[in-house]
């Protein structure tokens, strides 16, 4: 498998149906009617760079299908790959929406579940032959709607529809394939829950098994729910974590704009550091969600499916064992009759009902016999790909972890020197750096903006002819003139910030004051 590192897709089982699409959902009215319709496509596998097949077949038929299914027909193959494979694992399908189920997004996010489902069943090692499939990927309208109106077997757990006279020729049971009277079967649903209340089931060799496989499926939804819960939290947590930054941004971006200084470039600076941050956070919420939670709840219905496959088996078992209370009973009817003079008739007519009942009960036994060794084949592979599964999901999601701290730990970096750098002058006014330590600044941190070019030092002029489109700059003559006696000026009154040299130019209070500084009280 591949992992997510880098942004690649890690390869799931399913990957091998690509070949298999649902696509163009198109709502339909029908009077007070309507539904959505999908598009249902079986192309020829692909052939792999090696030169095999790269794609699975169905039923080793090669041939194209295009055919339109709505989500009742989905539900009806969902239901009846349990009659056909009692026992085994079906993949979990997309829940019923009674509200808003035509809603754009919610149509797209059904066809991607839908189409994911047939592509597991598709490579499923149990039911990827099922007869059922074939019908519902390549039967015409007519012919599907005729499998999907054969009564089939009653089901105690919930009715299932039975299949096309094709799918009559599946491996299952007589017992599953037959169309039992109502009559019938109300006294057979009354009698398995009778037996079923006395609580005198069939014992097998496999009792200890499956009682520990009870345990381990019970401990796993449990503590899967709960994994799966603090999961849900942490990304609506993370949500939240987005919109508070998104907010604090904002509210260092105003501060910033209150100060006119270098100070309040670094608060605006901050402030977009804050909002570059909010988007990073809401894109590590949404990849948390399709990438660790939305695996976690599909983990939880395939636990759910292990545990409607041991009900298979229960159900089996319940037949089974019915049907050897069934064979006691008038076996000891017939023993009576047999005892009584005059009753030939009535004996005869029992023995004959002893013995289809003799015959339903070792097709119970062996169809009981049958779901036991693929629940415990299922089970095992269930085992095996799901712990893999599992380990792949918590290492992307380590990962993913590590790549989000990594860039977040990127952006604050780059702004710590841009905060450094601002300095207080004599005067408490925020300065910006002088221009080596930009440069320097500008060099170290991560570049979020074009850097802006250094400050260029403004030096005295000497005096000279005034350039094109300049005034000439007034000086204050220190000699005096033989042939214009100067007349008497008042002290010219200097800010107490700066003295004004002979020639003119603001000179520094101090000798260690830097060039950057005489260009700041310059310019001011």
């Amino acid at each position: 498998m591949m992992t997510n590192t880098g942004g690649q897709r890690r390869s799931k089982p399913e990957d091998a149906a690509t070949h298999i699409t649902v696509s163009d959902p198109v709502q339909h009215a029908d009077g007070l009617n309507k539904y959505t319709s999908y598009r249902v496509d079986v192309r020829p596998p692909t052939v792999a760079p090696d030169g095999g097949a790269q794609d699975v077949m169905i039923n080793n038929n090669n041939n194209y299908s295009a055919v339109l299914r709505r989500y009742s027909d989905f539900l009806w193959l969902y239901e009846r790959l349990h009659v056909e494979r009692a026992g085994a694992i079906v993949p979990p399908i997309p829940e019923k929406q009674p509200v808003g189920r035509f809603n754009a997004s919610f149509v797209e996010d059904r066809r991607m579940h839908l189409e994911r489902f047939l592509r597991r069943v598709a490579v499923h090692p149990e039911l990827a032959d099922s007869t059922c499939l074939e019908t519902f990927l390549r039967a015409d309208d007519v012919s599907f709607q005729a499998a999907k109106n054969a009564k089939g077997a009653v089901v105690l757990s919930q009715p299932m529809p039975g299949a096309a006279p094709a799918a009559m020729m599946a491996p299952i049971s007589t017992q599953t394939t037959m169309s039992p009277p109502k009559k019938d079967g109300f006294k057979r649903w009354f009698a398995e829950a009778k037996t079923s209340m006395t609580g005198h089931l069939v014992k097998s060799p496999d009792d200890d098994i499956f009682d520990e496989i009870h345990r381990y499926v019970h401990g796993l939804d449990n503590q899967m729910r709960n994994v799966s819960h603090q999961a849900t939290a942490l990304v609506r947590k993370g949500k939240e974590i987005a919109n508070g930054l998104f907010e604090f941004g904002l509210a260092f971006n105003l501060l910033g704009q209150s100060e006119a200084d270098a100070l309040g470039d670094a608060l605006s600076k901050m402030g977009e550091t804050a909002d570059r941050l909010s988007v990073l956070s809401a894109e590590q919420a949404e990849k948390e969600l399709s990438q660790f939670d939305e695996p976690l709840q599909d983990y939880i219905k395939t636990i759910h499916a292990v545990k409607l496959a041991l009900q298979r088996r229960h159900e089996k078992r319940l037949s089974f064992s019915t049907c050897l209370s069934e064979v006691e009973a008038k076996q000891t009817q017939l023993t009576k009759l047999r005892a009584q003079i005059g009753s030939e008739a009535k004996a005869y007519s029992v023995e004959m009902s002893l013995r289809r009942a003799h015959e339903a009960s070792e097709a119970a036994k062996e169809d009981f016999a049958t779901v036991s060794q693929r629940v415990l084949r299922e089970v095992d592979r269930f085992k095996r790909e799901k712990a893999e599964d599992m380990r792949r999901t918590v290492l992307d999601y380590i990962n993913l972890q590590v790549e989000y701290n990594k860039r977040m730990e990127e952006v604050w970096a780059a702004l710590i020197p841009q905060l450094e750098s601002v300095q207080l002058d004599s005067n408490s006014n925020a300065i910006g750096p002088p221009p080596g330590q930009q440069q320097a600044v500008d060099m170290s941190a991560s570049q979020q903006q074009p850097p802006m070019p250094p400050q260029q030092q403004q030096q005295p002029m000497p005096p000279g002819p005034p350039m094109m489109g300049q005034q000439p700059p007034q000086y204050i003559n220190t000699q005096p003139s033989a042939a214009a006696p100067m007349p008497p000026q008042a002290p010219p009154v200097a800010p107490p910030a700066m003295a004004f040299a002979p020639s003119g130019v603001p000179a520094p209070h101090g000798a260690d004051m830097a060039h950057s500084m005489i260009s700041v009280q310059y310019r001011e």
